[in-house]
């Protein structure tokens, strides 16, 4: 890694960085020179088994980047997350970490226990709770913290992911470090009581929306967004999307979950109109729904009469439960001008038979491929062919789960059309998607990368 960062400052002894060592001294809460709240042993989860391991996805951002970057430029501060990573990686040796936008780094690791997972990322946020010395001027880091652990066998990627990104949430409310163990996310879980509380919780102003820029690869610019529903329960505090969503599902009230979707993703597309930002969003809707006639009879109404610039993701599993139902309704959609995006696309028992008979414009390839795109011989290959045959078919290609610059510049090469991901930026709140449109903040995944279309130009230099 390049010195960006003043050696007094961020690097060298005066600050007292060393690597971190975690229960060294039984007797001592001190973690590399600093003060840590818990150590090995401590924590909520205790001490696991000797033959339990966990794995741990934690997202770190930070929270006054606007400010810093008001100070320090756009240049340098779109360099800024990168050194944070590294320097996070040289401190604790068992994490590997990756930027996940702008301002938000992603760290992984194994522990023991829970205990000693949040003992680690205690131990790196009281390292930088000092301010650090940039470019000559000292400055203080504002970092919040969201992480996830689960035993192995349990730490499906998409459920840490989205347990970092809900503890992340509660923590920019809370301004420290919020973990959540997923192991315990179902204990007194109740989808039954879930669902009854749905309604009152849609009237309450409970759940609400975020949105997640795509950015079209050739033209470097946003294009289009999709908007993610959350809950913050009063009690439980955030549901993960998969936990309501699948009991809204089972107890009928998908229909009123995905109508208030509607209706404020068009109020929402009213005001990024306003502020200059006209632009497809697209929703998610359940397979459920794709053989309900009501549904797709008021939903086109809605879109009708509000001339809403609304897209509908569906899943080839949506199609498969009643494929004439679902057929003849996306057909409806496509008549009045909805785009339909086939989301998950390689997930699920991918029919071709299918494929062929969707009135659909967007193919999204599922993340688990793009994810592993650089460290994988066989999928690289997999999303080329999918490509190649998605353009065959005349739609458009967005890769989910772009968190890399290696990633990005490989599916340029490939002739994938729009990316999303968490270098691009993670899902954020409508006031803040607006500020990142109007400080095109998309650009600077272009600025620290000369060229979209050249691999060499993706790689880190090592130290």
């Amino acid at each position: 890694m390049s010195d960006r960062f003043d050696p007094a400052g961020f690097r060298g002894p005066a600050c007292g960085f060393e690597p971190i060592a975690i229960g060294d001294d039984p007797a001592s809460d001190a973690v590399g020179g600093w003060g840590a709240s818990e150590t090995m042993s401590g924590g909520a989860g205790g001490a696991a088994t000797p033959a339990t391991r966990w794995h741990a996805l934690a997202l770190c951002e930070i929270a006054n980047f606007q400010s810093l970057r008001r100070h320090l430029g756009r240049p340098r501060a779109d360099t800024l997350i990168l050194d944070l990573a590294d320097r996070m990686a040289e401190l604790e040796p068992r994490v590997r970490s990756v930027t996940a936008g702008r301002a938000t780094a992603e760290l992984t690791f194994d522990a023991e226990s829970p205990g000693e997972a949040r003992a680690v990322i205690d131990a790196l946020a009281q390292i930088f709770a000092r301010s650090v010395d940039l470019d000559g001027e000292r400055h203080l880091l504002q970092l919040v913290w969201g992480m996830a652990v689960a035993p192995y066998g349990h730490d499906d990627d998409v459920r840490l992911t989205e347990g970092a990104e809900s503890a992340l949430e509660q923590a920019r409310r809370d301004s420290g470090i919020v973990s959540l163990d997923l192991s315990q996310a179902h204990a007194g879980f109740d989808g039954a009581a879930l669902v009854r509380e749905l309604p009152r919780a849609i009237a309450a102003g409970q759940l609400f929306l975020q949105y997640q820029p795509k950015v079209n690869v050739r033209k470097e610019r946003v294009t289009g967004a999709e908007a993610l529903v959350r809950w913050h329960h009063p009690v439980r505090g955030l549901i993960l999307p998969g936990e309501f969503i699948n009991a809204a599902e089972d107890g009928g009230e998908i229909v009123g979950l995905t109508l208030w979707t509607l209706r404020q993703v068009v109020a929402d597309q009213q005001v990024l109109a306003a502020h200059g930002h006209d632009m497809p969003v697209f929703i998610n809707i359940s397979g459920v729904l794709l053989a309900d006639e009501a549904f797709v009879t008021e939903a086109c109404r809605i879109v009708r009469e509000t001339g809403a610039r609304i897209g509908f993701e569906i899943t080839e599993t949506a199609v498969i439960r009643d494929p004439d139902s679902a057929i003849r309704h996306l057909q409806s959609f496509a008549e009045i001008g909805i785009p339909l995006a086939i989301d998950d696309y390689g997930a699920g028992l991918s029919s071709l038979a299918y494929l062929k008979q969707l009135p659909a414009s967007e193919l999204k390839i599922d993340k688990m491929f793009v994810m592993q795109l650089t460290s994988s011989n066989r999928d690289p290959l997999i999303v080329r062919s999918t490509i190649d045959l998605a353009h065959a078919l005349e739609m458009e290609v967005t890769a989910e789960g772009v968190e890399t610059p290696a990633a990005l510049a490989l599916l340029s090469v490939m002739g994938c059309d729009m990316v999303q991901g968490y270098l691009i930026s993670r899902p954020i709140a409508l006031d803040a998607f607006i500020r990142y449109l109007d400080d095109e903040g998309y650009k600077s995944v272009a600025t620290l990368r000369p060229s979209f279309g050249r691999i060499e130009n993706f790689r880190r230099k090592s130290a």
